[in-house]
């Protein structure tokens, strides 16, 4: 157990998490620039971006890079540095560390060594684009990027399917298209919003059904980065799943197998989509049972 108080007068052997601007520069906070000039280093995704935001700002810290390529042996070196003491500011190109982007295994590592881990508010893509979707804000599930492969894509949102949660997703412009089309065939013709280069000056918000957004990246390919946000899935998912709650995954799969007559692979699949779970995990758990 570790139990941390974050305010004190002078830090010594700290990591504090700034948000960056996601477009804008006038979102950046007084604390934030505050920070980034006290700290004695600042860890970086990508120093050319971060030093850019330094020169507007006229922060002047050295910068190290620390990134997804590098963040085994980056963050050795910077929890070294915070055990004899120093102060460092980890940041993003865009938003808030850690969220789709390097950062939790940088605070596994702190919390590990019992350095205090301070997290700064500010700017992040998801929720900005959630509370403006027009779409139900809460409960929300976050998945980030979903897998470029479209066999995976697709598992991935079968297992998303019963989801009641509004749910938000990351997108590339030159994936939207084909995202789009599998949500429309796995998930259905649901309520959505695409998001795109938000705080930025070609900032837009397209509101409509899936099969609307499908409709429109086919005539107007998008370009910059986009949120995705969905309708979560029907609030009869409770009484469906009913059926099977008392049953082990074993049972679960045997069920479809002798009552309803599949295969071992399309009951583990099945199991797999009423549970929400991965469909390597319920095979483990059927065979090892």
């Amino acid at each position: 157990m570790q139990k941390q108080k974050s305010f004190k007068q002078d830090w010594e052997g700290v990591l504090f998490l700034v948000p960056t601007p996601i477009g804008n520069l006038k979102d950046m906070t007084y604390r934030a620039v505050e920070i980034l000039k006290e700290a004695d280093m600042i860890a970086a995704e990508d120093t050319r971006n971060t030093r850019k935001l330094c020169n507007h700002f006229d922060i002047h810290t050295p910068l190290t890079s620390y990134h997804e390529h590098n963040k085994e042996s980056s963050g050795e070196k910077l929890v070294a540095a915070m055990k004899e003491g120093k102060k460092v500011a980890l940041v993003s190109d865009a938003g808030l560390p850690a969220i789709s982007d390097p950062g939790w295994e940088l605070v596994a590592l702190c919390q590990k060594e019992l350095i205090p881990v301070i997290a700064l508010p500010g700017a992040n893509a998801a929720i900005t684009a959630l509370i403006a979707s027009g779409l139900k804000p809460q409960p929300f599930y976050f998945h980030g990027f979903l897998n470029r492969s479209k066999k995976e894509r697709r598992t991935e949102l079968e297992q998303l399917h019963n989801r009641a949660e509004t749910l938000i997703f990351y997108e590339a412009p030159h994936r939207i298209k084909e995202t789009l089309d599998d949500v429309l065939h796995v998930l259905g013709n649901r309520h959505a919003a695409i998001c795109r280069e938000l705080t930025k000056v070609h900032e837009e918000y397209i509101r409509g059904t899936v099969e609307e957004l499908v409709n429109v990246v086919k005539d107007e390919p998008l370009k910059g980065e986009i949120c995705l946000i969905i309708e979560g899935g029907e609030s009869q998912k409770d009484e469906a799943v009913l059926w099977w709650a008392p049953l082990s995954i074993e049972e679960h799969v045997s069920y479809y197998i002798e009552e309803k007559g599949l295969t071992s692979k399309e009951a583990i699949k099945q199991t797999a989509t009423d549970r929400s779970m991965a469909k390597r995990d319920v095979y483990q758990a059927y065979h090892i049972d």
